[in-house]
């Protein structure tokens, strides 16, 4: 057996804590996220590989008008000196430069297959070409002269813009989308003419608010078109914090067909929707018929979108089906707005639409300075390099002489003509054949131009007025470039207000209108059986559970359940489970305390007026109204405090003025409806007096009809009120034993009405 090695331990192991490394490290790879992948630069609008597309184009020529270049040589390059990421990445963001339903103002012209509105991809690589847009010029228009700072490569072998010259307003134009760690940005694209007019505007008036801006921003501008339907106020709230969300929906009409018939053909769908997927949605819906309102729907897209909407009958209300559609579908899209951005490229920060465009204007004066300041060391080499070619016109016998004569005629020339050394070295450099076109007047009205030039620079560079002037002169020609009489910068997305429909019937659009019973066990399990069902006397429950309550509704009823706790609880009955099993606990759908039990369940119906009333014998009149609930919390309408609970409900019915009360102790009280007042919610009077026990039950009846009862048996019986004389009296007296052959079960057998 050979020996066992170990390795000797190194020296330069050090303990560090695993908390410290972690957060260390962690901190590490979040800045790296927001600095370098997720969040784009407030200055031109672009993340890094974005920026590292467009200058790595600029390197291959690749300018509008230019022939066009394989996307692979492209991303090849760039992966290669600038972006050491995975080539699907880089290129992956090429395509999307590219696509005209993505980006509003597409930075990269494709040729080829660039992925489509359906979901399709682009075609790999090498089967496409690229080359770059007016917009992407704009963006890149200076950097040749020293208009942004470059900084090393990953590889330092070369350099590359630390930002670009951005001399379109390409944040907000195009916007952003991306996620960091902690943080994450979603700017939608706007229209480029509007955010130049408002940049005018900022220029002009440096203190302006985000609110005086939307005069000209009114909101986005989708590649897609669509149509923007919220308010002004929450419109114009968004741009001020920078945080918002803008509620999209597709843009469509109605055609009218033969005989009566019609279709509503959509035509522009919101912004990063997918069109195939959309439609697969829709039918999906459809085949689980929770589209009642809608028979089919076909694509019918070539170039242009046209998906087509069939109505169920022509009958249809188009606006209601087209409200079921955006309620369930993408047709109707919220896209937010998160304006957070890298202020200076350094600082991640929310801004609003002032600070947004004021960092674009600052570096759009940031640029033309340091443009200026190169032309200007530029003319002022060249005036001095001017000023040894006028010397050498005039001497050019005795340049000839020294030239010929002298070892080193460099310093020789200088000592005879008061030379600068740069201006002997150009002399030097010069070519024979530049001798005979060597004229006075040549040198003389270049050397006046640069002069000229000079002039106007060093009054830009000594005037901030006139700075800004030449900065609103820039904006102007982008303005006038992508103006709205322009195919690429007129308005696509509009805005309107949202129709406004009976929510009831949006709702009821949702559900096929089919009837149903509904069924509350004892124990308060419901479940809903197909039709009416009279005869409920087979129905299985589960052991030590019978049929407590049951109704007849329809699917697209809502049911109304008052609690022992005193609140109503409203449930659509389309959510409820159907007749198979026993059902499921009514506690699933509601929040409801597990010592409170349902007093009463029925269809809500609208309008009717209730008399509520609890244990200990105090109650009012209510409106039906006033007891819907939205949430499932339910909604508080009769105050009780433990051991008291609700314990009656009944319909106060057209005409009823008489009031019927019965105790556990068996005692009737009959008194006028006029002494109960009408509540939305409270503990209500007192409408009859207990030694022991409490209410058992109410009724409401007209006087002249009568009070009516029902036995176990669902026998019914009456007694006139001058058979009920001895039980007549005011409200909160005691009562007396009811008439011969009342229930024992103390109940008048009424439920809701």
């Amino acid at each position: 057996m050979g020996k066992r090695l170990i390795p000797p331990e190194p020296a330069d192991i050090q303990d560090v804590a695993l908390r410290e490394a972690l957060e260390e490290r962690y901190l590490a790879y979040a800045l790296s996220t927001i600095m370098h992948r997720a969040l784009p630069d407030a200055r031109d609008g672009l993340k890094p590989v974005h920026r590292r597309i467009l200058y790595g184009m600029r390197l291959l020529r690749l300018d509008p008008g230019a022939a066009f270049k394989k996307s692979a040589k492209i991303v090849g390059d760039v992966m290669g000196s600038f972006h050491p990421h995975g080539d699907q990445a880089i290129y992956d963001a090429m395509v999307r430069l590219a696509q005209d339903f993505s980006s509003r103002y597409p930075l990269v012209d494709g040729q080829g297959n660039f992925g489509n509105i359906d979901g399709d991809n682009a075609a790999a690589y090498r089967y496409t070409e690229a080359r770059m847009t007016d917009v992407a010029r704009l963006l890149l228009d200076g950097i040749d002269e020293d208009g942004v700072e470059f900084r090393a490569n990953y590889d330092g072998q070369s350099k590359e813009p630390v930002v670009l010259p951005g001399g379109f307003p390409n944040l907000l134009a195009n916007g952003a989308q991306g996620i960091a760690v902690g943080m994450a940005t979603a700017i939608p694209p706007h229209n480029a003419a509007e955010l130049c007019d408002a940049a005018l505007h900022l220029i002009d008036k440096p203190d302006a608010k985000s609110r005086a801006l939307l005069r000209w921003v009114k909101g986005p501008d989708f590649p897609t078109g669509g149509i923007i339907i919220d308010s002004k106020e929450s419109i114009a709230e968004a741009y001020t914090t920078g945080r918002g969300a803008f509620r999209t929906r597709a843009k469509w009409h109605q055609e009218e067909g033969a005989r009566g018939t019609w279709v509503v053909v959509v035509t522009e769908i919101p912004w990063l929707v997918q069109k195939s997927r959309l439609i697969e949605k829709i039918a999906e819906l459809l085949n689980e018929k929770k589209l009642p309102l809608v028979g089919d729907i076909r694509d019918e897209s070539a170039e242009d979108i046209r998906i087509v909407i069939e109505p169920k009958s022509r009958n249809v209300d188009p606006e209601l089906m087209m409200e079921s559609l955006f309620k369930l579908t993408e047709l109707e899209s919220r896209i937010s707005l998160n304006l957070n951005v890298l202020v200076k490229g350094r600082i991640p920060k929310v801004v609003g639409l002032t600070e947004a465009l004021r960092e674009w204007l600052d570096h759009l004066r940031d640029v033309l300075l340091r443009r200026s300041r190169y032309r200007k060391a530029q003319i002022e080499h060249r005036l001095e390099v001017l000023g040894g070619y006028l010397i050498a016109y005039l001497n050019i016998d005795e340049v000839i002489r020294i030239i010929r004569t002298e070892d080193e005629p460099k310093p020789a020339l200088m000592k005879a003509f008061n030379l600068t050394e740069v201006q002997a070295e150009a002399i030097l450099n010069m070519r024979l054949r530049s001798l005979r076109k060597l004229e006075e007047m040549e040198i003389r009205t270049e050397d006046k131009n640069l002069r000229g030039e000079l002039k106007g620079i060093n009054a830009v560079l000594g005037s901030e007025a006139k700075q800004w002037e030449k900065v609103g002169e820039q904006v102007r020609k982008v303005r006038e470039m992508f103006g709205p009489k322009t195919p690429l910068g007129k308005r696509r997305t509009i805005f309107a207000d949202a129709p406004e429909h009976d929510l009831a019937a949006i709702e009821e659009a949702f559900v096929e209108r089919e009837p149903v019973t509904v069924v509350l066990s004892d124990k308060g399990w419901v479940r809903t059986l197909k039709g009416h069902v009279e005869d409920l006397s087979n129905l299985a429950f589960k052991t030590d559970d019978r049929l407590g309550l049951s109704f007849f509704a329809e699917t697209t009823s809502k049911i109304m359940l008052l609690a022992t706790n005193g609140r109503f609880y409203t449930l659509d009955v389309a959510k409820l489970p159907g007749g198979r099993g026993h059902g499921e606990p009514i506690r699933m759908f509601i929040d409801m305390e597990q010592d409170a039990a349902i007093v009463s369940a029925f269809v809500n119906s609208g309008g009717r007026r209730f008399l509520i009333a609890s244990h200990e014998g105090q109650g009012f009149m209510v409106n039906e109204d006033d007891c819907v609930g939205t949430t499932r919390k339910g909604k508080q309408v009769l105050n009780v405090q433990a051991p008291n609970e609700a314990r009656a409900l009944t319909t106060v019915p057209d005409g009823g003025d008489t009031v019927a009360a019965i105790g556990e102790n068996r005692k009737l009280l009959i008194f006028p409806l006029d002494q109960v007042p009408e509540m939305a919610r409270g503990r209500g009077v007192r409408l009859q007096r207990y030694k022991d026990g409490g209410l058992s039950d109410v009724t409401v009846f007209n006087a002249r009809e009568g009070m009516k009862w029902r036995d176990s048996a669902g026998r019914e019986f009456s007694a006139t009120m001058k058979e009920l004389a001895e039980w007549r009296g005011n409200r909160a007296d005691a009562g007396r034993l009811p008439p011969k052959g009342f229930p024992k079960s103390n109940r008048f057998g009424w439920g809701i009405a």
